[in-house]
C-alpha cells in the first residue's frame, strides 16, 4: 500500500506540471492585463506607469519564463504578483480556503449520508411507491441549475426569517459581521445558520446523480452469488446488508464521488456568489474580471491538487471496501 501510494504521488507530479502549463497558456492568452490596466484608470496612466505595470506583472517576458518563474516561486510559498496592490496571493488564497473547505466538506457529507441512505433504502424498495418517488425527486434536483436552486433558497430563507422574525438562516455571507452577544455559542449558531442554505444547494445537486449511483450499484450487488451464499447461511439481514451488501456497492460511488469534486467546486463558485460568500469562487471570479493570471492559476493548482489527491484517496479506500483489492 505505501509502495503504491508513493507511485501514485510520483506520476501526479508530472501530471499536475503538464496540466498547469496549458491552463497557464489558456489563462495567458484568455485576456490582456496590461491593456486592462490602462483603459480601466481615470486618470488614464502614463506610459512609463504601465510599462512599470507590465514589468510587475512579469508580462513582459515570454510565457515560458513566466510559468517557470511562477511555479519555482510556488514551490517556495510565492504565487506571484497580483494586478492589485499589495495583495500577498498566497495569504489570500488560503484564507478563502477554509471558507471554502467548510462549505464543501459539509456539503458533500451531507450528500454522501443522504445518497447512501436514499440509495439502498430504494434499491431494497424497488420498484415500491419510495422507490419512484426518490427516483423523482432525483432527477428532480438533477435538472435544476444550482444558481437557479441557490436564489430559490436565498429567497425562501428570507421570507422564512421575516415571518418567523428573526436572522437564523443567514442569507449574505459565511458568518455575521456584528452580533450583539459575541459568545462562542452565537457565533456557532451564527455559523450554523449561514452555512445550512448554502449547504442544501450544493448538496442536492449531488445527492440526485449519487443516490442514483448507489441505487443501480447496491441492486448488482443484492443479485450477486456471495450476498445469496450469506442469506442462506442463515446470516442476519442486517449483517449481509451492511457488511457484505453495501461495502461493496459503496466502491462506484467512491469513484464517482472522486470524479465529481471538480464538478462540485465548480458548484462552489456558483453557491458562494448568490449567497456572497468570501470564498475561493468569490476569488476565482474577482481574479477573472480582472485578468489577474497569477491569482486564477493560484485557485486553479489548488483545486488541481484538490482533485489528484482526492483521487487517490478513492484508490486507497477501494481496498478498504474489497478486501480482495490489494496495491502491490
Amino acid at each position: 500500500m505505501l509502495a503504491y501510494t508513493v507511485r501514485r504521488l510520483l506520476v501526479s507530479i508530472p501530471v499536475l506540471i503538464v496540466s498547469t502549463f496549458v491552463v497557464f497558456l489558456v489563462v495567458v492568452n484568455a485576456g490582456d492585463p496590461v491593456a486592462n490596466f490602462a483603459v480601466s484608470r481615470q486618470p488614464a496612466p502614463s506610459k512609463p506607469a504601465v510599462a512599470a505595470f507590465a514589468r510587475h506583472i512579469h508580462a513582459d517576458q515570454p510565457v515560458a519564463e513566466r510559468y517557470w518563474n511562477w511555479i519555482t516561486g510556488v514551490l517556495h510559498g510565492d504565487f506571484g504578483p497580483s494586478v492589485q496592490p499589495n495583495l500577498d496571493i498566497g495569504h489570500d488564497l488560503f484564507t478563502r480556503f477554509r471558507v471554502t473547505l467548510t462549505l464543501v466538506a459539509a456539503a458533500m457529507v451531507l450528500a454522501l449520508l443522504m445518497a447512501v441512505l436514499f440509495g439502498v433504502f430504494s434499491a431494497l424498495r424497488q420498484y415500491s411507491v419510495a422507490d419512484y418517488v426518490i427516483t423523482f425527486l432525483g432527477f428532480l434536483f438533477l435538472a435544476m441549475p444550482v444558481f437557479w436552486f441557490a436564489v430559490l433558497l436565498k429567497q425562501a430563507g428570507i421570507r422564512f426569517n421575516q415571518q418567523t422574525g428573526s436572522q437564523f438562516l443567514g442569507t449574505i455571507g459565511e458568518k455575521s459581521p456584528y452580533l450583539e452577544v459575541d459568545t462562542t455559542w452565537n457565533q456557532f449558531t451564527d455559523r450554523i445558520g449561514h452555512l445550512t442554505l448554502a449547504t442544501i444547494t450544493l448538496a442536492l445537486v449531488s445527492f440526485a446523480s449519487w443516490t442514483r449511483y448507489t441505487r443501480a450499484s447496491m441492486l448488482e450487488v443484492l443479485d450477486s452469488d456471495y450476498v445469496r451464499l450469506a442469506r442462506a447461511k442463515g446470516l442476519r439481514r442486517g449483517k449481509v446488508m451492511t457488511r457484505h451488501a453495501l461495502r461493496t456497492a459503496l466502491i462506484p460511488l467512491t469513484t464517482v464521488v472522486s470524479l465529481d469534486i471538480g464538478i462540485i467546486l465548480g458548484g462552489a463558485v456558483v453557491t458562494e456568489t448568490i449567497f456572497q460568500w468570501h470564498g475561493m469562487g468569490e476569488m476565482l471570479v474577482q481574479a477573472a474580471t480582472s485578468i489577474d493570471v497569477y491569482r486564477t492559476m493560484a485557485w486553479l493548482l489548488l483545486s488541481a491538487v484538490i482533485v489528484i489527491g482526492l483521487n487517490l484517496i478513492a484508490d486507497l479506500l477501494y481496498a478498504v471496501l474489497d478486501p480482495r483489492i490489494r496495491y502491490d
